[in-house]
């Protein structure tokens, strides 16, 4: 797993990261979602690895990245905070400016980057998500009953942590059917650690507050992702059935974006990471490096 990759403990500040980067090339970002680390790209990484120069870190809070205290507005898990920590460390390790791909909680992380940075975002990758504030203001029965547990987690009366720390295995009934061994012992290890499972309560937590009025403040402002953009979804998610035509809500956030369905459950990296890669080598390949527009 990582073959050829280095692994580094960078800190950017507000937080140290835990990071594997290699290949060559101009630079690609890939963010993991809930309740995945980096891992998760593994199989993705090393296609991509020959054609670009690839950074797969754990978000602050997940995995092996360190746990930045949380407060009462739940800003240090915000998608903003973590956002800075992408820009710190790929200054660190060289790339000023930079494509990023992120995938579920990690997409919420991409765009809030390419809308707050938007000197430093390339092009923008968006894996199975719409904007939090988006998703929060069509929030219906439907969306209740299917993502329950966004409100299950990010509630603070009777915090989740206890629910899941009493048995990890059970809650997350995760395998090793697609992700492989290695990173689902990476995985299983990050999940029994009660101050993961904290942080990624607080990461939720963040979604329902700040987060939100992050996306629409963005809005009202008319602050919209200006780098070329690629959406996908996976035709066995549930994207099509809350949604309808999830591509048309992104084309209210962002000024050029193109994408379609793939056939794929949620956790695409894993399950289809030949076809992802080559998606994302494609799009990546379609413009000049730092072109502003799709050709």
């Amino acid at each position: 797993m990582f073959e050829n990759f280095a692994v580094d403990r960078i800190d950017v500040g507000e937080a140290e990261l835990f990071v594997r980067h290699g290949g060559a090339g101009t630079p690609v970002l890939l963010l993991h979602g809930h309740p995945r680390t980096h891992a998760t790209w593994h199989q993705v990484a090393a296609r991509l690895a020959p054609h670009h120069t690839v950074v797969c870190p754990d978000l602050r809070g997940y995995g092996r990245s360190s746990k930045p205290p949380t407060t009462p507005d739940h800003e240090p898990y915000s998608k903003r905070a973590m956002a800075r920590d992408m820009v710190a460390l790929m200054r660190a390790l060289g790339h000023d400016r930079f494509a990023v791909a992120g995938h579920d909680r990690g997409a919420y992380v991409a765009h809030r980057l390419a809308v707050d940075h938007p000197d430093a975002v390339s092009r923008l990758i968006v894996l199975d998500a719409v904007p939090i504030g988006e998703a929060l203001a069509r929030c219906d029965a439907g969306f209740a009953a299917s993502w329950w547990h966004w409100f299950f987690l990010g509630q603070t009366a009777k915090p989740a942590e206890r629910v899941i720390n009493a048995d990890p295995d059970a809650w997350y009934q995760y395998t090793d059917e697609h992700m492989g061994r290695e990173a689902y012992e990476d995985l299983r290890a990050a999940l029994h650690d009660p101050e993961v499972v904290h942080a990624m309560c607080e990461d939720y937590r963040a979604g329902l507050g700040v987060d939100r009025e992050a996306d629409e403040a963005a809005q009202a402002a008319g602050r919209r992702v200006r780098c070329p953009t690629l959406f996908l979804w996976g035709s066995k998610d549930d994207m099509e059935d809350l949604y309808g035509d999830p591509l048309a809500i992104w084309r209210s956030w962002a000024d050029d974006v193109r994408g379609h369905a793939v056939d794929s459950g949620h956790h695409m990296a894993e399950e289809i990471p030949g076809e992802l890669a080559r998606e994302i080598r494609e799009f990546l390949a379609s413009v000049p490096h730092g072109d502003g527009a799709l050709q």
